[in-house]
């Protein structure tokens, strides 16, 4: 039709965002062929069930369960089972064969990112994964496209819906947390195990990917420091908010330089206080937004669903566009840079502010005791504010702001606090973002 090659696409998976990348395939077609300049012909489809309900009506004759054979001829391969394995064999296979593969496995990527690369260049196939980081927002792209000519310094994103639901909850209607994961729960926001969420794997996967682009270097997901959210209390998110303050759990990977003078990567997930006119401050319910910072572009700020299954497939089709127009020009697949080779910095080299809770004696000396903890340490107080304890007796409450310094003595700050005399326990510790 149309003088039009035909390429044959191979779907692996058919949950929420199979079903509807299926579906845009087929319905799409005469559109996508005129973008491309090739037909796409979904070849078939791989399920582990035929007989599993799926969320949008497609061709029976579609379906098979022999992934392996289905990938065999293939042009391209659009893989969303999820998980290492199969999918990692089937990817492998893929590439081996001459095949593109595209692909929303942030998992998967994070683990085997590296050697699945290899295995497209080596014979000048392309790997695209758009949809493994913040669905629907185009991220990914611009990192290792768009701002390739620039140097990037910073990449600091709200990259999990499920958790920024809960905290958004938290601050915005005063739920507990307990009560904001119950509805989060309820509304699909979390899985039936929700510890990918809560306890910031899936943000520190995520977090692999955006720095291993943004700084052409290697970034284990091991090499990510990760913090969850669940000793979040409502007390931290009040004392927040009266500080002019929102909690929001981050990805931040940057360039920064150590103690010693070495200049790496530092990749973690925490939760971290965001002033309320921050743009990440603004970004509620379950969206995502990625905020970059550059050295010649500035600031830019990448905002939208970050999860969906209408939403994910309009990534996915993305790179299936992509792929498509490289079978039709032709010439190789750009390949992942990974040239820099940064180290990997641990945490404690990164420069960070403290919001640190105190409940302390309520007696004359207790500023002055902590005042002089804070300089052994090579750390000032940026504010102070005291408050009498609920409960009254001899005891009140102190919430002290530091200025920026390293997180490692920070850290020995927090630790000589805990065994003050005057200090009773240091109820929170929160870092704080975008301090100066």
């Amino acid at each position: 039709m149309n003088g039009y090659r035909d390429l044959r696409v191979a779907l692996l998976g058919c949950g929420s965002v199979g079903a509807q990348v299926a579906r845009l395939i087929l319905e799409h077609g005469d559109e996508l062929a005129a973008r491309i300049g090739a037909r796409l012909t979904l070849s078939g489809i791989a399920v582990r069930n035929l007989d599993s309900p799926r969320d949008v009506e497609l061709p029976r004759e579609l379906f098979t369960t022999d992934a392996e054979r289905l990938v065999q001829g293939a042009d391209i391969v659009i893989e969303l089972m999820g998980g290492i394995e199969p999918a990692r064999a089937l990817i492998t296979q893929a590439l081996q064969g001459g095949a593109d593969v595209v692909t929303a496995n942030k998992a998967l990527l994070a683990e085997h990112g590296p050697e699945l690369f290899e295995a497209a260049e080596q014979v000048g196939a392309q790997l695209s994964y758009e949809a493994a980081v913040a669905a629907a927002i185009p991220i990914l792209r611009p990192l290792r496209e768009s701002l390739a000519g620039d140097h990037i310094t910073r990449v600091m994103g709200i990259v999990n819906g499920s958790t920024n639901y809960i905290l958004d909850r938290m601050d915005r209607f005063g739920d507990s947390a307990e009560d904001a994961a119950r509805v989060a729960s309820e509304l699909g926001f979390l899985e039936a195990d929700p510890t990918l969420d809560v306890e910031g794997y899936d943000a520190a996967q995520k977090a692999t990917i955006l720095a291993s682009i943004a700084f052409h270097t290697e970034v284990p997901v091991d090499a990510v420091h990760r913090e969850g959210i669940t000793g979040i209390t409502a007390a931290q998110v009040e004392a927040a908010k009266s500080a002019g303050y929102v909690i929001k759990l981050l990805a931040i990977a940057e360039r920064i330089t150590s103690s010693d003078g070495v200049d790496g990567v530092s990749a973690r997930v925490y939760p971290a206080l965001i002033r309320r006119d921050h743009p990440l401050a603004a970004v509620h319910e379950g969206k995502n937004a990625v905020f970059v910072e550059a050295e010649a572009a500035g600031e830019l700020m990448f905002y939208g669903a970050g999860a969906g299954g209408a939403e994910t497939a309009s990534a996915v089709l993305g790179d299936l566009v992509s792929a498509a127009r490289r079978h039709v020009v032709g010439g190789p697949g750009i390949a992942g840079s990974l040239h820099a080779e940064l180290p990997i910095l641990p945490v404690g080299e990164v420069n960070t502010a403290y919001q640190i809770m105190l409940d302390v004696r309520d007696e004359p000396g207790v500023l002055a005791a902590i005042a002089g903890v804070l300089a052994e340490h090579g750390v000032s107080a940026a504010s102070v504010e005291q408050s009498v304890a609920q409960g009254g007796g001899a005891r009140a409450s102190l919430v002290i702001g530091t200025h920026v310094a390293r997180e490692a003595d920070l850290a020995a700050t927090v630790d000589a606090l805990r065994t003050a005399d005057r200090v009773l326990s240091v109820t929170s510790v929160l870092r704080l973002e975008g301090a100066e």
